[in-house]
């Protein structure tokens, strides 16, 4: 994931748009029902995808002001991890998943966080109860074990919105075997299911976009006593309150958060070349400079680009990406013209 996803803690909210399509794929029971989305953001997708009313609905989000905000939407959030959440297996009715889009770093091997949040939520689906999940259609293939074994029914579609074009996402519709269906069902339709995903994972573009009109619906199991869920983990919101109060915080603010140095004065000596080139790219010169018609403010900044680069191996052709950072001059005249130089 790239720095800005970590920032945001890889916060890649559902268009509205989405979710208002994929809430006409469920139909919902005239009794209570319960429902979770263990990365809920701001809960808004959520919210459309499972409206209020009968619906019990569940959130887990790790960002306190995100979590805020899905509370106000009358969900029930619990901030923190939700690989430290505890509950019991097969206490929902529906669960919409749409996890980071990153690896997990760990010692031995990294695995998709996709992977990882399906298997650690999907015990907590009743037999028989529908799971809505928005992944990268590339992905598929690392949820391709769980999906063929565990759920049946499962539907497929591109989705077609801007942002979720940007990140390749499909939605994933399924329905989680009851164990008599798990006895049954032979190895060769497993094997047959896993196999579809991950030729679907190679061409996501091959996929049907969502529709308006479903071609199917998914009923939505009733339940019975509301779930019960317990956060095992750090208690976050106490210590983002005690934090600012520490005297670790205090040293390591100074370092951390110090504020932008005001550079001033003239230098002892005449600046060669390289000096106010250096100066300008740290952003030391930035300002209102000239006179008159050529009078404009300069900013500089650095920025990351990606150089791709083809070659052909074995008949294949692989795609090499390098990254490199270069500075950019952002030049607004009097005029109101402006100048981007890289």
């Amino acid at each position: 994931m790239r720095l800005a996803g970590r920032m945001r803690l890889g916060f890649y909210p559902l268009p509205l748009p989405e979710a208002e399509r994929i809430r006409t794929f469920l139909a919902f029971p005239d009794k209570q029902c319960s429902a979770l989305d263990p990365c809920v953001g701001d809960g808004g997708a959520f919210a459309d995808i499972a409206p209020s009313g009968r619906i019990v609905r569940y959130g887990v989000e790790l960002d306190s002001g995100r979590a805020d905000q899905a509370r106000e939407k009358g969900i029930d959030v619990i901030h923190g991890d939700c690989f430290e959440v505890q509950c019991a297996i097969e206490s929902f009715s529906l669960i919409y998943l749409n996890p980071p889009y990153d690896f997990e770093i760990a010692e031995e091997r990294s695995q998709r966080m996709e992977r990882l949040f399906l298997e650690h939520v999907y015990r907590w689906l009743k037999r028989g109860g529908v799971l809505v999940m928005v992944i990268p259609g590339r992905y598929l293939r690392d949820c391709s074990q769980i999906l063929a074994h565990q759920f049946r029914d499962v539907l497929v579609h591109r989705l077609t919105e801007p942002q979720s074009v940007k990140y390749g996402q499909v939605v994933v519709f399924g329905v989680r075997r009851t164990r008599a269906e798990k006895e049954r069902v032979p190895d060769t339709e497993i094997t047959r299911a896993r196999m579809r995903f991950e030729s679907l994972a190679a061409d996501p573009q091959k996929l049907s976009p969502l529709p308006t009109e479903p071609e199917q619906r998914y009923a939505v199991p009733s339940a019975g006593e509301r779930p019960r869920m317990a956060y095992r983990g750090l208690p976050l919101d106490q210590i983002e309150d005690l934090l600012s109060k520490s005297s670790a915080y205090r040293q390591a603010s100074a370092i951390l958060i110090a504020p932008q140095s005001d550079v001033s004065g003239r230098p002892l000596t005449p600046l060669h070349g390289g000096h106010v080139g250096l100066l300008c790219t740290a952003g030391m010169l930035n300002g209102v400079f000239g006179e008159g018609a050529t009078r404009h403010i300069a900013h500089w900044q650095s920025i990351k680009l990606v150089d791709k680069t083809e070659e052909e191996e074995d008949g294949k052709t692989i795609i090499r990406e390098k990254e490199r950072f270069a500075n950019e001059l952002t030049l607004v005249f009097c005029t109101g013209e402006i100048a981007i130089l890289k």
